[in-house]
């Protein structure tokens, strides 16, 4: 008897959840949905891509380009004291603009933008390559590598965001138990979508 009723329990919540055509029953399908997403899925990935952010949503446009690659190239900087284009910030870090067109993501990314990671190691990460790290800010930060140094068998970056007239003074020396991943796949304005939701559910992390 005890049997049957937790069987009928189990029917009723079923058919609750997926046939009943209801405000009550949509509500729930939704907070199932987060919490298979924020508990199962997310998870999932991040121990397959080796990295606990393995989704970003971009919120900042610190790595936009204005217009197309040669009006980029050719806009405003800072070459310390004295105001530069970008070509000669970069020429200054050795990057010129071959080298740069053979950078991922060359053209930059948009706020609204999902980006997916990799956690590769430290050790692995190249000069041209977009990485994720935490810094004093909230949210972690994602900016191109400017320079990788390494020493006592440890690795070292400076970045840059690619919108940006220079480096932060935070970004002249990021340790490597900051890093957290390396950006390899832009999906563009998904992140649009998780930003209206992400503070409500704490599903995807920020970065800026």
């Amino acid at each position: 008897m005890r049997r049957l009723n937790i069987k009928r329990v189990a029917h009723s919540v079923w058919k609750f959840i997926w046939e009943e055509d209801s405000w009550a029953s949509w509500f729930v399908n939704i907070i199932l949905a987060f919490l298979i997403i924020k508990f199962i899925v997310y998870p999932g990935l991040g121990l397959i891509l080796n990295t606990s952010y393995p989704i970003v949503a971009v919120v900042s446009g610190s790595m936009e380009h204005d217009g197309s690659f040669d009006k980029w190239w050719s806009s405003s900087a800072l070459c310390g004291q004295k105001s530069c284009s970008q070509e000669e910030y970069y020429l200054q870090e050795g990057i010129t603009r071959e080298d740069f067109q053979e950078f991922p993501f060359e053209n930059g990314f948009n706020i609204g933008d999902i980006m997916i990671l990799y956690g590769t190691t430290p050790e692995d990460v190249r000069v041209g390559e977009v990485i994720v790290f935490r810094s004093f800010r909230a949210d972690p930060i994602i900016h191109r590598v400017i320079t990788v140094k390494e020493k006592n068998g440890e690795a070292s970056f400076t970045t840059k965001g690619d919108h940006n007239a220079a480096s932060f003074s935070f970004e002249s020396y990021i340790p490597e138990d900051v890093y957290l991943g390396r950006a390899v796949v832009r999906i563009p304005y998904l992140g649009y979508i998780k930003i209206g939701f992400v503070k409500l559910i704490g599903l995807f992390q920020l970065i800026v």
